[in-house]
Parts: structure tokens; C-alpha cells; sequence
């Protein structure tokens, strides 16, 4: 398995976590549809935010990641918000 972290903070990453949050519906559908998804967090922070995807290969994080930017341009492009910073890599232990 893998998994991919995406961290906003900064400007516009506030904002950004009211729209997920209002939009959690759409976002729901939107990352269930990736290929391999096993599990998906939204995480808020005193300055933003983190999202958490974990998919069964590594193809499945990077549609992931791709799925998010579209959505974030198209649904969120008015909170100003920047890129996240992004970690990723291979599960060592998933507990559940």
C-alpha cells in the first residue's frame, strides 16, 4: 500500500478547509472513484489543513493528487490558496 499526505497551510488554506468541509459530499465521491482507494482523512489544523489517501499502489495516490488539484481549481480557486506541500511512500504498518 501507499499513501500520500497533503499538507495546506498559509494563505487561503483556512478557506479551503470551510469548502471541503461544506463540499464533504462531493469530496467523498470524488476520492472513493480512485483506483485502489483504501482510505481517505481530512484532517483541519490550527493553519489549514491535512488530507491523508492511502490506495493500494502508488498510481492510486498520484490519481489521488491529481483528482485533488482539479477539484481544488475548479471548486476552491477563490480561497487563494497555494500548493500543498506533499509527502508520500509506502506503508510500513496500517492499523485499523
Amino acid at each position: 500500500m501507499h499513501a500520500i499526505v497533503r499538507t495546506y497551510s498559509g494563505k487561503g488554506a483556512k478557506e479551503l478547509f470551510d469548502v471541503l468541509e461544506k463540499r464533504k459530499t462531493d469530496v467523498e465521491s470524488l476520492i472513493r472513484s480512485v483506483k485502489g482507494f483504501v482510505s481517505y482523512s481530512l484532517i483541519r489544523t490550527a493553519d489549514g489543513g491535512i488530507s491523508v489517501t492511502v490506495c493500494s499502489n502508488k498510481a492510486g495516490t498520484d490519481e489521488s493528487l491529481q483528482k485533488a488539484r482539479d477539484w481544488i481549481k475548479e471548486n476552491a480557486s477563490n480561497t487563494g490558496v497555494g500548493a500543498p506541500a506533499v509527502s508520500e511512500g509506502s506503508i510500513v504498518l496500517q492499523l485499523k
